[in-house]
């Protein structure tokens, strides 16, 4: 079990759209943050990112239950991730599983998060979303 792991996550899921400059706590200057939707390189383009997401949500949390170090300086955090949003899913709580994988040193330099983009949002649109569950029930 990693330390460092369980620090950042608890550092993580106690961010909000007020403490955005802790980022710098967690996060290098040249972080390079990536996801099914969006890269994001250095620090302040992911305040900027993680303000912007804020702004458009109701409600953001992260729950942490996987802390997987690989080796000294990697690892992986597995997490479910409930959000809501006025425009998706009529409101509802919406949840995502999800896993990150992260590079650091002293702060995260690297991190990759993988998760199911239809599930986060695709799902959730009005017409798409009714297209998509459909085509991921015939596919399985």
């Amino acid at each position: 079990m990693s330390d460092f792991l369980r620090q950042f996550a608890h550092g993580f899921a106690t961010l909000d759209k007020n403490n955005l400059e802790r980022l710098g706590e967690l996060y290098s200057d040249d972080v390079l943050f990536s996801d099914p939707l969006h890269e994001v390189r250095g620090l302040a383009e992911m305040q900027a990112y993680f303000a912007e997401l804020y702004a458009n949500i109701s409600e953001l949390r992260f729950d942490f239950y996987g802390f997987d170090e690989v080796r000294a300086g990697e690892g992986y955090l597995r997490w479910t991730m409930s959000y809501r949003h006025p425009r998706l899913a009529k409101g509802r709580l919406i949840r995502v599983e999800g896993c990150s994988h992260l590079l650091w040193h002293s702060k995260v330099y690297r991190h990759r998060d993988y998760f199911d983009a239809g599930n986060l949002l695709y799902e959730h649109l009005p017409l798409l979303g009714s297209a998509i569950r459909w085509l991921k029930r015939r596919l399985a």
